[in-house]
C-alpha cells in the first residue's frame, strides 16, 4: 500500500510514513536539549573563560566525572540538533500532507529562527573548548563576521571580539544571550506541547551509558597540525572559503538558505520551488563538506 502526496507527487510507503511520524522527533529534540542544559550547567560551574583550554582539561582531569558530565554535555547537543532538523523534515513533509500542521507566518518564522540559533549555540561551544579546533573556528568565525559591510564590526564586538576578551563574550552568549534568543524562539511551541521523562527513557539510558565510553574531541597539542576540521556542520563552509571571497562564502550563501528557510512560502508553485532550492542547496553543502572530510 502507497500514499500519494497530492503536493509533491511523491509515492511514499504507507508504513514509512506511519513509522517517522510516529517517532517523538521534536520530544527527543526536547529531552536531549534539557539533558545538554543540566549537564552543560554542572560543566560551567568548572569552566574558567580566561583559561579555556587549560580549564576544559582540569575538568576532564581533576573534576570528580568531570570527563562524563563534559562527554553528557557534548553528545547530547549533538543528538539535540540530529533531532531538531529531523524534526524540521518531519514538519515539511506534514505540512505538505495535512492543513492542520500549517503555522501563522508569525510563528512559522519565530520556530524556524531557532534552527540557526542552535547551530549557532552548539559553534560557539567548540570555541569555548579553547583547542586548535575551538580558536580555528572562532578566528574563522569572527572574519566572516567582519566581512559584513557596516555592521560587521558590530556583531563582532558583541558576539566575540576575542582580541580584547578572548572567549569571555562567546561564553556568556553561549551561556545566557543564544539561550535567551532560542527560548524566545520555541516558548509558543513548548508551551502547546509537554514531554515526559518516560517516553524517552531509552534516549536517556543510551546517553548515560555511552557519555563514559565515547571519548569528547580535544586537541591539546597545537605544535605541528596542518590541517584543523572545524565542527562537522561547519566544514562545508570551510571548504567553500578555500574558492570564493569571504563574505560571499560565510555570509551571502549561508543567508540565502536561511532566508529561503524563514520566509518559505505559505503554498503553491513558489513554495516548491522555494523547497528544490533548499534541497539542492543543502545536496552541494554536503558534497562540499564530503571534500573536507576527506581533505583532513
Amino acid at each position: 500500500m502507497t500514499v500519494l502526496n497530492p503536493e509533491k507527487k511523491l509515492w511514499l510507503p504507507a508504513r514509512l510514513q506511519q513509522s517517522l511520524f510516529a517517532v517523538r522527533w521534536g520530544g527527543h529534540a526536547l529531552f536531549s536539549l534539557y539533558i545538554s542544559i543540566v549537564s552543560g550547567l554542572i560543566v560551567g560551574l568548572q569552566y574558567n573563560a580566561a583559561v579555556p583550554l587549560y580549564s576544559t582539561a582540569t575538568i576532564e582531569l581533576i573534576i570528580p566525572f568531570g570527563s562524563f558530565w563534559r562527554s553528557l554535555h557534548y553528545y547530547s547537543s549533538q543528538v539535540f540538533m540530529f533531532f531538531l532538523l529531523a524534526h524540521l523534515a518531519i514538519i515539511f513533509w506534514q505540512r505538505d500532507s495535512s492543513p492542520a500542521h500549517r503555522f501563522t507566518r508569525a510563528a512559522w518564522l519565530r520556530l524556524s529562527a531557532s534552527v540557526p540559533v542552535a547551530l549557532t549555540l552548539l559553534f560557539t561551544g567548540y570555541i569555548l573548548r579553547g583547542d586548535a579546533t575551538g580558536e580555528a573556528a572562532g578566528a574563522i568565525a569572527e572574519n566572516i563576521i567582519c566581512s559584513l559591510p557596516l555592521l560587521g564590526g558590530y556583531l563582532n564586538k558583541l558576539l566575540f571580539d576575542s582580541n580584547a576578551v578572548g572567549v569571555q563574550k562567546v561564553y556568556l552568549n553561549h551561556l545566557i544571550g543564544l539561550m535567551v534568543v532560542g527560548g524566545f524562539c520555541v516558548w509558543p511551541h513548548l508551551r502547546r506541547y509537554t514531554i515526559s521523562w518516560r517516553h524517552h527513557l531509552f534516549l536517556l539510558l543510551l546517553l548515560i551509558l555511552l557519555a563514559p565510553i565515547l571519548k569528547t574531541p580535544l586537541e591539546r597539542d597545537h605544535f605541528g597540525l596542518l590541517h584543523i576540521d572545524g565542527p562537522w556542520f561547519f566544514i562545508g563552509l570551510q571548504e567553500l572559503l578555500r574558492y570564493i571571497p569571504v563574505f560571499w562564502a560565510g555570509i551571502f550563501i549561508p543567508a540565502t538558505f536561511v532566508g529561503a528557510l524563514l520566509f518559505l512560502p505559505p503554498e503553491g508553485r513558489s513554495r516548491r520551488i522555494t523547497l528544490w532550492f533548499m534541497g539542492a542547496w543543502l545536496v552541494g553543502y554536503t558534497v562540499l563538506t564530503v571534500i573536507g572530510f576527506q581533505r583532513g
